[in-house]
């Protein structure tokens, strides 16, 4: 576990920091929104460098994740890792990027079709099996817009990927902003089985906030004229989310778990993967024609 956690944080700093320091030549070129939504790649590579470390730090424990049908279930966990791995290289590096974003929508299509939806029977009257099956179409979502954006060839096969990809964000945004009014007490961001901590002030107000901010930004990406701002907006509240209120939980969870490494890397999670979340509401505002003003290139 000791080697899980260090394995997870070292990797989620490192390319965050690499991230925003070769980002910075495309935030100068941009401005307005376009400078949140910028760094929308950025923060989408830092939690796929946490968990494909988690993948091949505790490959053991996620193993039987993997479908009963597919042998060599260990061999799939290291390789779903060293995807995550490429996906977020690609980012940081912006090279190939319409290739890796296209496998990366793949790749959560991929785990939907074989993971989550063999699960319907049994979970089909639980929500949080619904909530985190559109999470992985959400997070299908906003890399297919990523790689609309930067499409070379036909601009209708890009322009499609982004259209239904940002349907695909829009949709899981408006659900998730109507689970905060149904279930204030949960953690916000991504509605998970979670309690909101009792020493969280205002815990109710926060899960209302973020609920009116996810449904008014998902219904906002379906209008032309609103796609941008609303992503930024949207996506700016959830790293605040991220790093305010997530970041706090696992403070307190490294301060009383002591030598119990599983509820620290249960903390991590909760913190990358409401970041990558944040970051696929970013992306879902990007645009094709960004890449002729500098913004987007391949």
């Amino acid at each position: 576990m000791f080697v899980e956690v260090w394995g997870m944080m070292s990797a989620g700093v490192a390319a965050l920091i690499a991230g925003l320091i070769l980002v910075r030549r495309r935030f100068r070129a941009s401005w307005g929104a376009d400078r949140v939504l910028v760094l929308g790649p950025v923060f989408e590579a830092a939690p796929l460098a946490v968990f494909s470390a988690e993948h091949f730090t505790a490959a053991r424990d996620l193993m039987p994740i993997v479908p009963r049908w597919l042998p060599y279930p260990l061999f799939w966990t290291y390789f779903v890792g060293a995807c995550l791995l490429a996906a977020a290289i690609s980012f940081i590096a912006w090279r190939h990027v319409n290739l890796s974003a296209s496998l990366l929508a793949l790749l959560f299509l991929i785990i939907v079709a074989t993971i989550d939806l063999p699960n319907l029977p049994r979970g089909a009257h639980s929500r949080f099996f619904w909530i985190l099956t559109v999470r992985e179409m959400s997070f299908a979502g906003g890399a297919m817009v990523l790689a609309g954006s930067v499409w070379r060839g036909s601009g209708r096969a890009g322009g499609a990927l982004m259209a239904i990809g940002r349907g695909m964000v829009a949709t899981v945004m408006i659900f998730y902003g109507i689970e905060h009014f149904l279930y204030p007490r949960f953690v916000t961001g991504v509605p998970l089985e979670k309690l909101t901590p009792v020493w969280m002030p205002a815990s109710k107000v926060i899960a209302y906030l973020v609920g009116i901010s996810l449904v008014n930004a998902g219904v906002c990406l379906l209008i032309r004229r609103a796609i941008r701002i609303a992503a930024a907006a949207c996506g700016s509240v959830l790293l605040l989310l991220t790093v305010f209120f997530y970041g706090s939980i696992l403070a307190t969870e490294v301060y009383a778990g002591g030598d119990n490494s599983g509820l620290v890397v249960e903390g991590l999670n909760y913190v990358f993967d409401t970041m990558l979340f944040a970051a696929t509401v970013m992306l879902a505002g990007l645009r094709g024609e960004q890449r002729a003003t500098g913004l987007i290139s391949c």
